[in-house]
This record gives C-alpha cells, sequence and structure tokens, in this order.
C-alpha cells in the first residue's frame, strides 16, 4: 500500500463512518502512525440519505472527503480500497491494492442492508444505506414517472407510481414523509397530464407499530402525521416476496408496484477472517467487551454498528446508529492511547441523548431521556441537530440555504436523473420456451 515504515506503533482504522472518524480525530497527532481504509473517499452523513433519494439535497451536501478531515494530521494515511480479509494470525489487513501489517487494528465497517436471506427482494428491491443507492432511488423514481406518462395502460402506469416502503423505522417514516410531501406540491406540477392522485404511498410495518424504537407517544404522533399526507400504513403484515411486480406478504395483502425501497433491517458488514466465537451470526456483528475490543484478540478493536457490545442495559448490543458509533470511537481513540502508555483503559457507557424522526414540513417527533414532544418545535429540533452534525462548515451553509429555500418555495430542485437506473428486466418464459 506504499505506507512507508515508523518508529511509531501503526495503527489501521477500516472505515472512515461515523465511528472511524471520530477514532481518527482522538489520534491526531498522538505519536503514532494511523491508516484509514474506505472503499469510498469521503464521510456520508446517512441520516440525510433519504433527502438526496427525493430531491430534496445533492449528495455532494451530505458528503465530505476523508483527505480533508485528516490533511493536517501527522503520519496518517488515508487508502481508497476494499478490505478482503484480515490475517489475524500474522497481524495484516488483505485488501484489493494489497496487504498491511498492523500493531492495532479497528474495525468501523458499519453496517448493511439486512434482506433476512431472502435473495428475491434482495434482487429486485431498493437499499438505502448508500450515496449510490441514494441516487438510484431518485432516479427511479423520476424515470417511473417519465415512463408513466408514455404508457396506455391503466395497471402499468398504477404500478409506476405506486410506492411501497418496507420497514416502518425512521428512515421508512421519514422517506415516506418525503415522498407524501412530492406528491403534495411538486409532482402535481411537474406531471399535469398525469392524475397525481393516483400515486399510493404504501408503508409497511411488520409490528405493531412505527417507530418501534421510540416512545409510544412518538409512534402514534408520527402515525397521525403520515395519515394527514395521505400515506397508506399497514401494520402487523409481513413481506415474504417481491418478484418486481407483485409485492406477496404473510396475509391476503398483495401490491402491484414497480418501486419497493427496503427499509427493514440493517446487520453488520462484516470482514473476513475473525474466529467465529467473535461473531454474532445473526445480526452479523462482532462481539466486543466493555473496551470495544474483540472476544478473542487483544490487539483487535471494534466499533460503531458493527460492534456488540453486550451489557445488562443493552443485551443485544447498542442500537446501530451515529450516537453509539461516534460516542464508542471517541472514547476508543483516548483508550488506543492509554493502551499504548500501558495505562488503565476506560469502559464504555453509552450516553443516551435521545432520538428522532421528521415526516415532513413543520412535522416531526423528538424523545429525550425525560421529554417526548412533536410538531413544529421537534421539527426545529431535528433541523438543528442535523445540521450541527454534519462536518464542514460549507455542508452546513449549503444544507441550511436548501432548506429554507424549500421551506418558503414548497420545491426540490434536486430531482434530476444525473445517472440513469435501470432495473434488470424480468422475462416470462411459457413451458415451451424452457
Amino acid at each position: 500500500m506504499n505506507i512507508p515504515q515508523s518508529k511509531n506503533p501503526r495503527i489501521v482504522i477500516i472505515g472512515g463512518g461515523f465511528a472511524g472518524i471520530a477514532l481518527a480525530r482522538q489520534l491526531k497527532n498522538k505519536n503514532m502512525q494511523v491508516v484509514l481504509l474506505d472503499k469510498h473517499n469521503y464521510h456520508n452523513f446517512q441520516p440525510l440519505l433519504y433527502q438526496v433519494a427525493t430531491g430534496g439535497l445533492e449528495a455532494g451536501s451530505i458528503a465530505y472527503p476523508i483527505r480533508k478531515v485528516i490533511q493536517e494530521y501527522d503520519d496518517f494515511y488515508f487508502r481508497l480500497t476494499s478490505v478482503e480479509e484480515i490475517d489475524t494470525k500474522n497481524q495484516k489487513v488483505i485488501a484489493e491494492i494489497g496487504e498491511l501489517s498492523y500493531d492495532y487494528l479497528i474495525i468501523a465497517t458499519g453496517s448493511k442492508t439486512n434482506y433476512f436471506g431472502n435473495k428475491e427482494i434482495e434482487r429486485n428491491s431498493m437499499g438505502m444505506k448508500t450515496i449510490p443507492q441514494s441516487l438510484n432511488i431518485r432516479s427511479l423514481i423520476l424515470e417511473n414517472f417519465e415512463q408513466a406518462v408514455l404508457t396506455t395502460d391503466v395497471a402499468e402506469r398504477n404500478s409506476l407510481i405506486n410506492f411501497v416502503l418496507v420497514g416502518g423505522g425512521p428512515t421508512g417514516v421519514e422517506l415516506a414523509g418525503a415522498l407524501a410531501e412530492m406528491k403534495k406540491a411538486i409532482l402535481q406540477k411537474d406531471y399535469p397530464d398525469l392524475d397525481i392522485d393516483k400515486m399510493e404511498i404504501n408503508l409497511i410495518q411488520s409490528g405493531d407499530r412505527i417507530l418501534n424504537t421510540m416512545s409510544e407517544k412518538s409512534s402514534i404522533a408520527a402515525e397521525k402525521f403520515l395519515n394527514s399526507l395521505g400515506v397508506k400504513i399497514w401494520k402487523n403484515v409481513r413481506v415474504t416476496n417481491y418478484d418486481g411486480r407483485t409485492i406477496i406478504t404473510n396475509s391476503d395483502l398483495t401490491f402491484e408496484t414497480a418501486t419497493v425501497i427496503w427499509t427493514a433491517g440493517v446487520q453488520g458488514a462484516l470482514v473476513a477472517g475473525l474466529d467465529a466465537k467473535s461473531l454474532v451470526e445473526r445480526v452479523e456483528r462482532i462481539r466486543v467487551n466493555q473496551y470495544s475490543q474483540v472476544v478473542g484478540y487483544d490487539n483487535i478493536f471494534a466499533v460503531g454498528d458493527i460492534a456488540s457490545m453486550e451489557t445488562e442495559s443493552y443485551p443485544e448490543g447498542h442500537p446501530m446508529m451515529a450516537q453509539p458509533a461516534m460516542q464508542q470511537g471517541k472514547l476508543l481513540g483516548e483508550n488506543i492511547i492509554k493502551l499504548i502508555r500501558k495505562q488503565p483503559m476506560q469502559a464504555f457507557e453509552y450516553n443516551d441523548k435521545g432520538s428522532m424522526a421528521t415526516i415532513g414540513r413543520n412535522k416531526a417527533v423528538v424523545d429525550l431521556p425525560k421529554y417526548h414532544f412533536s410538531g413544529v418545535f421537534a421539527w426545529f429540533v431535528w433541523m438543528f441537530v442535523h445540521l450541527f452534525s454534519l462536518i464542514g462548515f460549507k455542508n452546513r451553509a449549503v444544507v441550511f440555504l436548501n432548506w429554507v429555500y424549500n421551506y418558503i418555495r414548497f420545491d426540490r430542485e434536486g430531482r434530476l436523473i444525473i445517472r440513469p437506473y435501470k432495473k434488470k428486466s424480468f422475462t416470462t418464459f411459457t413451458s415451451d420456451e424452457v
């Protein structure tokens, strides 16, 4: 990887997400060599991906160059690559561009969409965990409307403008609200020759309430907001299959749709090479102790979504969200320094600062440790928190100006098909052709 030799211990970080960046910042100029590996050259602010997907923001406003983050860090290197395997015996990372030895390794690879083993749903639906996936969704939405204008087949037209979101967590709820606002204020102007009233937004949740990780009060408020926007919510319904045309559920309910966006769950983005005893196979996360050390290893750590730190309060690990990831990354940076200096490390304790979700214009829900509220004030709180969580002044300024413009004009000017997305065609064979 063309990394120079150093007299300092080498720390290798896999992943430039919330945990990886928080960790890197703590290791700035600390008499150690740090190498950060990621398959993208930017940090992606995932909570706002849905706004890229619905044309509210451009991709560049929620991404920040990793190399710019580490510009003033001494003996700090970034390499653009995908890591294929960890050779724990020889203390090496094996990547597409070569091998790299380490003294301490931190795995911060984050998470990916969990399709629960259903390959057909994985093949035919859309995930939304990365900027390219969000751009694909944006293109597909707009392409569907362009195709709906052309077709004379009523059933096909209805399928093209019927959107199904699977998963009633924050991502599904926020995306449903954004699509509903597009329907209400934008699409009827863009496509006057379409009956936009026929457009459907269906949100499917397998449990008995949406936002089930938040308070019941917030769940009820969010459902009320979505209903007011015309979103159809289907609870206690589980999707069992989707062939690219028809959704099959565990009930008699079916949906004819050309677009399914899957937000029903996530799992860890594992890297091969760790002992099976270190893994939580069901959700593909890595078992770590209270110091983020991977079980069975002294010099390998894991933080963020990929790490499962089982505690009395969180028996299945901490929630796979930005806050635990940033807190774990920050503390691990301090603990790595202590470990090298042969000082006792500090155990991690998650400080739950609350959770929130926005449903649309002037509509949001916020859960704080002692307070739960919704409506306009919650919406301003949501905007403030997300705005100041972005990396870089320019990104904050651009996002803020976009939000102000969209609010005043009730518009989303990012509805551009920059990179056309073509779904795989599905051929129906007769018995004679087979």
